[in-house]
């Protein structure tokens, strides 16, 4: 059993199994663990498509995955399979790929980057003050999804770092942490019985849950009477779940927390990196700054060296470090594994970014270029080489407007400011349901 071995490295699971991958001939291992699922941890490209895509029917994220995030997702469409996860995804891929979606999103980013952000980032620049830019980011992507799915923002998150956040903003952080360390624990099951008892963090979470639960629902009663170009009022007028506000409830905030933490996440780290290599900073900022005749976001989308960065940080650091489903028949992986049903599959996007036999040398190096062709295209990469949006059935709907959204942030940013960071040491990457930071990333902010 690998119990005690799990249970030495349980604070550094990520490089434990990128150390135990990168030793395999298959970029594959199995995890043994008493009272838990034999787990198959894979980062061979072959096999994540063959999981994501070509054998999707037999890889559902499955029962005991549902139940980890069952109280606080609930039924809403990343926590479900089947007929149920077929419908809401159907609905949601078709809102998603409308161009009136697209032109609100633009002016909803316009928005909040000129009279939010840009504002509390001066404010910084002439104070001198340290400013945490992850805490800003959190809450200024949380205000865009807000508006995106609610069409306003009931739960306004103040992006002066030093003010506490809000009480829904801190019950998603509490559900959301205390979630994914249910999937964490060495033994499970114990976090079932703390449940049944009503105890410790899982008391905690079931005050989160209903924070957040009460708050979305009286927003949805609200929308009921509205007609907006936001999401949930696109789903009240497709008919989405006219007698049923749990579900409608699910999907909410399925895609509120996708939305404020994963683009968060990787801007965060995206800013951390050029700040460390001013050389690619400067050629953001020399591509962000032409296309004069172009509106801001439009330049923004038009920027392949920006976008390379965006990727290569997404590489080192993806906002969702693995992924589980479980199998439902006994299979086999296309490297020879055998899988049993009722296994756990995880493919492992943070390993596989720094795999040399994926990578080539040097793997853990900040490389845009490696994004780029000989005349500066931007290069497609296999998303079963670079699975951090998913892939197949499964691709994550809102990848158009995380790209869009973090070229407008990033551009925005960049040609006006500079970040100079207060830490020289290499900050930790803390895996959750979504990665961040470990304290944050606090710098000093001067006008470019």
């Amino acid at each position: 059993s690998c119990l005690i071995a799990f249970y030495k490295n349980r604070g550094r699971l990520l490089s434990w199994y990128t150390d135990l991958l990168s030793h395999s001939e298959t970029l594959t291992i199995v995890i043994h663990r008493v009272g838990a699922p034999r787990t198959v941890v894979t980062g061979n490209p072959l096999n994540v498509e063959y999981i994501l895509s070509t054998n999707f029917a037999n890889f559902p994220k499955g029962k005991p995955f549902t139940d980890l995030l069952g109280d606080f997702l609930g039924t809403g469409i990343f926590n479900v399979d089947g007929e149920m996860w077929s419908a809401q995804r159907k609905l949601a891929s078709h809102e998603f790929s409308t161009k009136s979606l697209r032109e609100f999103t633009a002016g909803v980013l316009g928005d909040e980057i000129e009279n939010r952000l840009v504002p509390v980032l001066e404010g910084a620049a002439v104070s001198g003050g340290v400013l945490d830019v992850q805490e800003v980011l959190r809450r200024f992507s949380f205000n865009v999804i807000c508006r995106l799915v609610l069409g306003t923002e009931p739960f306004f998150q103040d992006l002066s770092s030093g003010i506490p956040p809000s009480g829904i903003a801190a019950a998603f952080d509490a559900a959301s942490a205390i979630s994914a360390m249910r999937g964490a624990m060495p033994v499970m099951g114990v976090w079932k019985m703390k449940r049944l008892l009503n105890a410790g963090s899982e008391r905690e979470l079931k005050r989160a849950v209903k924070t957040v639960h009460n708050c979305v629902e009286e927003m949805i009663g609200k929308s009921r009477k509205g007609n907006g170009g936001d999401l949930l009022s696109r789903f009240l007028k497709g008919g989405v779940a006219d007698d049923d506000d749990t579900l409608l409830r699910d999907m909410v905030i399925s895609f509120l927390m996708a939305g404020r933490e994963t683009t968060s996440a990787a801007m965060t780290w995206l800013f951390y990196l050029l700040s460390a290599n001013r050389t690619f900073e400067k050629r953001v900022v020399a591509e962000a700054s032409g296309g004069d005749r172009l509106s801001p976001f439009d330049r923004a989308r038009e920027t392949n060296f920006l976008k390379a960065c965006i990727c290569e940080a997404l590489r080192l650091y993806p906002p969702v470090a693995w992924d589980s489903k479980h199998a439902r028949n006994d299979d086999v992986l296309p490297d020879g594994t055998r899988v049993r049903s009722g296994d756990r599959v995880t493919y492992f996007p943070y390993g596989m970014g720094r795999m040399e036999r994926l990578w080539g040398d040097d793997p853990l190096k900040f490389d845009p270029d490696r994004w780029l062709d000989e005349i500066g295209g931007f290069k497609r990469v296999s998303p079963y080489k670079f699975p951090v949006f998913q892939a197949g059935p499964r691709v994550c709907l809102g990848k158009e407007m995380a790209f869009i959204q973090m070229n407008y942030v990033v551009a925005s940013v960049l040609t006006r400011f500079e970040f100079h960071p207060v830490r020289t040491d290499p900050p930790v990457f803390v895996p959750l349901l979504t990665a961040h930071m470990a304290g944050g990333f606090n710098v000093r902010v001067s006008r470019r």
